[in-house]
Parts: structure tokens; sequence; C-alpha cells
């Protein structure tokens, strides 16, 4: 530890009483691991949607303004009224943030498990990456293959284990296939190869011809676009094709959710002898798992009554899947790590570049095609 700095520099994030948010670096105390922990020192770590939701949280992001805090940078934003009744159990909390990244162990306790990590590169989940460091405990971590690229280990575990997890889901449940809305994301297009190579029938939803391209140039059977003027009919077709009743929307807000639950039920009502007043007795299940339209979900109740929306997370989900399939599932990604699960970013920025004004905007667009990677 003698060669290690005295501070760590950390991203936190914190809710003013008076109707504010602020991003801002800190140098904060270096960690020292206990027996059971390693220190990692951070090569790279992505900006995920649900980083975003606790970075900016209800904050008006167009508002963002340059501050500067213990002469560290920091962006200021306003928050509405109804934005910080949202977030009033986190006022004046400094919290630190990032999901998942991927670095070198440079300390461990003294336990075997986080001696036998010293000087690899590993993947690591458990929120407070956006820093220069961080400490956790060994069994958080996941040593990568030698060599390994830091920008290929940081998005070990959020992305691939969703798309597995969509996939897992699906066999649990005694479906045939899935429906996936904002298809084109770098999870869709991992879904796409999973799916692909697992022989289970994918529809993918996108909002372009562009998107519809580069779905199929990466093997994508089934991709519509939901700005064509026969989505409706070709959705309806492709589900009572393939037999897909179970889909996952990460929009949340809008029409999607709905639509696709229609669209499940026309195509079940379609194989169904006789009628029936309360619809098909097919089950219809459509998962939420993010929030890229904060928005109502809207919905045309034309699904009859045997339908399911509910919200889909990691952790619930590896917790119910228990050990031994979770444990395939990361032996998976740690394998096909630069082929099935290899993340494309499109900007690559610093600590300090992360809390200015233009790049929050930027990032926080979560434009498709655009995954930002923060290098400490």
């Amino acid at each position: 530890m003698t060669d290690l700095p005295a501070t760590n520099m950390t991203m936190l994030t914190e809710v003013k009483a008076g109707g504010s948010m602020e991003l801002y670096l800190a140098p904060l105390p270096m960690p020292q691991p206990k027996d059971h922990e390693v220190l990692v020192k951070v090569l790279a770590t992505p900006i995920n949607p649900s980083d975003l939701g606790l970075m900016v949280g209800a904050a008006d992001v167009t508002s963002a303004r340059a501050i500067e805090r213990g002469g560290q940078p920091g962006v200021a934003m306003d928050v509405s009224e109804a934005g910080m009744r949202f977030m009033a159990s986190r006022v004046d909390q400094a919290m630190p943030i990032g999901n998942e990244g991927c670095g070198i162990v440079v300390a461990a306790g003294a336990s075997d498990a986080a001696q036998a990590l010293l000087g690899k590169t590993v993947a690591l989940i458990g929120g407070e990456i956006y820093a220069e460091y961080r400490c956790l405990a060994a069994m958080a971590c996941m040593p990568l293959p030698d060599g390994t690229d830091a920008e290929d280990g940081a998005s070990c575990f959020v992305n691939p284990l969703t798309s597995l997890g969509f996939t897992e889901t699906m066999k649990m449940e005694g479906y045939k296939g899935i429906v996936h809305a904002a298809a084109a994301s770098n999870l869709g297009q991992m879904l796409v190869k999973i799916c692909k190579a697992d022989g289970i029938p994918l529809i993918n939803i996108v909002r372009s011809q562009a998107q519809v391209d580069l779905l199929k140039s990466i093997g994508a059977e089934i991709v519509l676009d939901s700005t064509a003027e026969n989505f409706t009919v070709d959705l309806v077709q492709a589900i009572y094709e393939t037999e897909a009743f179970l889909g996952f929307d990460p929009i949340g807000g809008g029409k999607i959710s709905g639509q696709i639950l229609a669209a499940m039920e026309a195509a079940a009502v379609r194989r169904m002898t006789s009628y029936s007043r309360y619809g098909s007795d097919q089950m219809k299940q459509v998962y939420i798992y993010g929030a890229l339209d904060v928005g109502p979900t809207i919905l045309n109740r034309s699904f009859g009554l045997t339908w399911g929306l509910g919200g889909w997370l990691l952790t619930p989900f590896m917790a119910k899947a228990g050990a031994e399939i979770v444990g395939k599932m990361r032996a998976r990604v740690a394998a096909e790590l630069t082929t099935t699960f290899k993340s494309h970013y499109s900007h690559r920025i610093s600590l300090a570049e992360a809390v200015s004004p233009a790049t929050l905007q930027a990032y926080n667009a979560k434009r498709t095609g655009e995954k930002y990677l923060i290098k400490p």
C-alpha cells in the first residue's frame, strides 16, 4: 500500500435541499482492504442507463452548469418540486456511483481468496466504481484471462448477465421465444448472438431502417421497425410463427409494452379453435427492465385477461435463479468476452470530463449507438 496515493478521486452525486443536484469529484481517503477484500485500480467503467438513474435522477439536465467543490470540478442541475419529492429520501447525501468496471488488483486482504487475485485483471460489480480505486469483497470480482483488455472487461456484468438472464427467464417460465424492444442497443446485440447460437426465436423491435440493417448484419432473423406502416401486422405474424409470448422492454414509458401484449393476444387468438369472451388462455408476459422513457406506461387493454406486466431486475433474478445457473452464466461471459459479449464504445472520457455539462448532456441523451466509457 506504500506506493498508493493517500486519496482516491471519486465521483459523487448529491441532491441539495434547496432544489438542485450536484455531480462532482472528491478526493476521499484511500480504502484499506479487510481480510476478505481486494483493492482494485479501476481502468475502465461504462456509463449504463442504470447508472444514470442515480447520477442525475429527476434533475433537469438541460440546466447543467459547471461548478467547483473543494478545488475539484463538478456540475449542478435544477430539480423541480416533483423531482424533489421523488428523491426526498436522498437529500443532502453524497452518494458514489458506478455499477461495474474492470481493473487490476493492487492490494489484497489476508484471506486465500483475496490473495489469489493480487495482480490479476478482474471485472467487478458492486457500485461506487466511478473512482480511481475500488475496495470490495473478493467474491464480487471475476478474474479475467491473462491479457484481457480492460475495455472488454469493463462491461462483463450488467449487459451480458442481463441478456443471458432473459433467456434463462424464458426457460424457467416455460416460454418458447422472446420479443425485445429497443433491440439495437449493446445489450440487444448480445441477445441476438445468444439466441442465434442457442436456437431461440427472437423478435427484435427497433426504430429505424439503419437499426434493422445493423441487427441483420450480425445475424438477426426477425427485425421490425416500429415506425413502419405495417409494423403491427408484421409483429402479430412474427409472434404467431414463433410463439414468442415473453417480452422485455427497456423503454418503460409510452405504448410499446401495450403494443407487444396486444400483438401477442392477436397471435394467440388466431390459434384458438373456439371463441371466448375472455380472450385467449395463452399467458402473455412483458417485463419492463429500464426507463429510457420516464413517462407513463400506456396500456390499451386489448389483450384479454391472461397477461402480465412486471419489472425485471438482474440482482433479484440471480437470487431466484440460484448459484448453479448464475455460475454457468458467468463462465459463459468469460469464455465469450471478445465475441458474443463484446461491448462497443463510441466515447472514452476521464472522470473530470464526465462531470462537465456538455459531456453530461451528451451521454444522458442515451442515443442508440453511443456508449460512454470512463477511464479514470
